[in-house]
């Protein structure tokens, strides 16, 4: 089987809030394509409930876009921690931490639910399933503890 970056992360040494750039990797045509770690809260020690994440999963997917040129996807791990952010060409953990910053700062401060894209029927495979005080607790708590653009040494933004 391929050995998966991601798998092969020491969990215990990180320290969550962070950006990390996972790779770059060069497609046959030269383009690029950036692969990022928003690792959100402490692996083993914290998970952010399925209906907050799922909330903070459909705000990011626009409000990323929003901040930043060249979003692919925006898509949570399985384990809660955090999101896989997928971009073309490269870019700069301090460029990434700065917008997730600004969209988590909207999604605990400001955003109501008009403001969460996605929460029907037609357009959500599990629609009932989101929580945005969630989302609003969790973004804040991150927000609190600031985030790094280096996972194992804290280089607050």
């Amino acid at each position: 089987m391929a050995k998966i970056e991601s798998f092969e992360l020491d969990h215990t040494k990180v320290l969550a809030p962070y950006v990390r750039l996972i790779a770059v990797e060069e497609g046959p045509n030269g383009d690029k394509i950036s692969n990022f770690d928003l690792r959100l809260v402490q692996p083993n020690v914290d998970a952010i409930p399925t209906a907050g994440l799922h909330t903070i999963e459909h705000m990011l997917a626009g409000l990323l876009r929003d901040r930043m040129q060249g979003v692919i996807d925006c898509s949570p791990f399985g384990c809660r921690t955090g999101f896989h952010l997928i971009m073309w060409g490269e870019h700069t953990t301090t460029e990434v931490a700065k917008a997730l910053k600004s969209s988590l700062d909207f999604i605990g401060n400001e955003a109501t639910w008009d403001d969460v894209p996605g929460t029907a029927i037609e357009s959500c495979g599990n629609y009932k399933d989101h929580s945005l005080f969630s989302a609003q607790e969790w973004a804040k708590k991150i927000l609190s503890e600031k985030i790094s653009t280096d996972p194992y040494v804290r280089k607050e933004i």
